[in-house]
């Protein structure tokens, strides 16, 4: 479910649980409202902590020339912003 999904998710819950009045005989409204903007923040959460990973860059380099089926993995992380550049 990505943010889209999740905020439209939490509008209708917002919806059904504030703005209606209306009674169904089995089916309680305020609770269907209340699972939807649940799962909407729930779903919001996620989707943005999925979408904050950082960035990961493997390179693989041979370690010798004579064998070349030996390699080295390489993992540089990136930082969100330029540590090095002056402001």
């Amino acid at each position: 479910m990505g943010i889209g999904a999740s905020i439209f998710m939490l509008a209708v819950g917002a919806i059904i649980t504030f703005a209606f009045n209306i009674r169904v005989g089995f089916l309680d409204l305020d609770i269907v409202g209340w699972v939807l903007m649940g799962a909407g923040a729930l779903g919001l959460i996620m989707a943005l902590t999925i979408f904050n990973r950082r960035r990961t860059t493997v390179v693989e380099q041979p370690t010798t020339i004579a064998r070349p089926t030996t390699t080295e993995r390489v993992v540089e992380e990136r930082a969100p912003y330029d540590v090095d550049r002056p402001l």
